[in-house]
Order: C-alpha cells, then structure tokens, then sequence
C-alpha cells in the first residue's frame, strides 16, 4: 500500500513538469506561427529621409551691399553715311570747247564739263563723240574710240564747277581721199559720261564719211573748280 502510494506520488510531480513543459512549447509555436504569418514578411514600416547639406564655411565680415546691375539698353542705330551725289545730267550741264592745239597730224580739243546746278554731281569715264553736218545736225562719220592711257576716275563737279576731256581729231589728208571721202562738219556732238541726251556746239573741222576713225576722246578728269 504504501509501495503503490509512493509510486503515484513520484508520478505526479512528473505530470505536472511534462504539462508545464507542453504549455510553454505551445505558447512558443503559437508566437512563432503569429510572426510567420502575413506573407512571410513583417508589416511595412514608414521611412524616413534626411537629406545631408554640404558644410559651407560662413566668415564673418562686414555685410556689403549687392551692386546693381544696369539693364541693358538699345544703342541707336549709328547714323548712315550721306548719300553719294547722283551722275551730273545733261539737264544740268554745260559745255564749252576749251585750249585747242596741233600737234603731229591731230588737233587736240579740250571738252570742258560745267555744272550748272546748285548741288554737286559726279561725271565718270568716257563722253561720246562725234561730228556732225547741216541742219538739223546730222553725224558724219564714226564716232570717237576711247583712248586706255587715261584710267576712269569719279569726278565729283560742286556747283559751278569743271570738268574736262581731250578730244583728238586726226587731220583727213593723212589718208586718201578714195577711202577717207573727207566731209566739212560743224558741229560737235557730246554725250556726258552715263547720259543719252546730246550736247551741241559749233566748231568746224573735217572728217572722214568713210569707215576711217578719225576721234579719240579720254576719259573725263578733274578741271578747276572741281574736287
């Protein structure tokens, strides 16, 4: 009796220690289960940023002020150039034979340029030339080549003032009369530099009606009273 008592006696405690042992596994495997679940993943947890500023280096000193800064402006437009006179026209001009002079088988005739206008023009290159017979004044003849030896240049003739160009007027008994068919002319025909309308003036010579050049005219040059 006794035997049997003591044995349930030791069995109990036993028991209780197996039970105790039994709870505190299962109060782990249900805390295990409870953090496994939910997707096998802990809750998500808000984040916070923090932007680092670089360290900037701040000396103390006397505050200056900020200088202004003018705003930029528009220049005027710089003021053109004058314009340049305008060609001298026949309108406006006038001419007259100047100095006239034989040398070695030619006559030599200065054209003076006038102008007659109260604001300055320019006469550039060669006029034309040729003569003419009766009346109306009718040309005879080839009208005058341009002579190369004197280079084009802007003449630029104030109020009043000159120009002039040679006229070369070869003598008609240097050729024959078969080929040259000499003509008595008496008028000269003058057309300013980069002008259609004529001039006339009375000067008599002769020429040739046949296709022998007897004119050679320079271009037009300062005079006085030009600039």
């Amino acid at each position: 009796m006794i035997s049997k008592l003591s044995t349930r006696t030791r069995r109990g405690p036993a028991r209780a220690h197996l039970a105790a042992a039994t709870l505190v596994l299962g109060a782990i495997g249900v805390m295990t289960s409870a953090c496994s679940t939910g997707g096998g993943s802990a809750a998500p947890q808000a984040t916070v940023t923090v932007t680092a500023h670089p360290k900037h280096d701040v000396t103390a000193g006397p505050s200056v002020p900020a200088t202004p800064v003018a705003e930029p402006t528009s220049s005027a437009p710089a003021s053109s150039a004058p314009a340049a006179p305008a060609a001298c026209s026949t309108r406006y001009l006038g001419a007259t034979v100047g100095t006239t002079q034989g040398a070695a088988g030619s006559t030599y005739v200065e054209l003076v340029f006038k102008n007659l206008n109260n604001y300055p023009c320019t006469l550039y290159g060669y006029p034309g030339v040729a003569l003419d017979a009766g009346k109306p004044a009718t040309p005879v003849g080839l009208s005058a080549s341009e002579n190369p030896a004197t280079p084009r240049e802007l003449v630029t003739l104030g109020p009043y003032g000159t120009a002039e160009a040679l006229l070369q007027i070869r003598n008609v008994a240097d050729y024959s009369t078969a080929s040259c068919k000499p003509v008595s002319t008496k008028w000269l025909q003058i057309i300013p530099p980069n002008q259609y309308a004529p001039i006339y003036l009375g000067y008599t010579t002769q020429t040739c009606a046949g296709p022998i050049r007897t004119l050679t005219v320079s271009t037009v040059r300062p005079a006085s009273g030009s600039s």
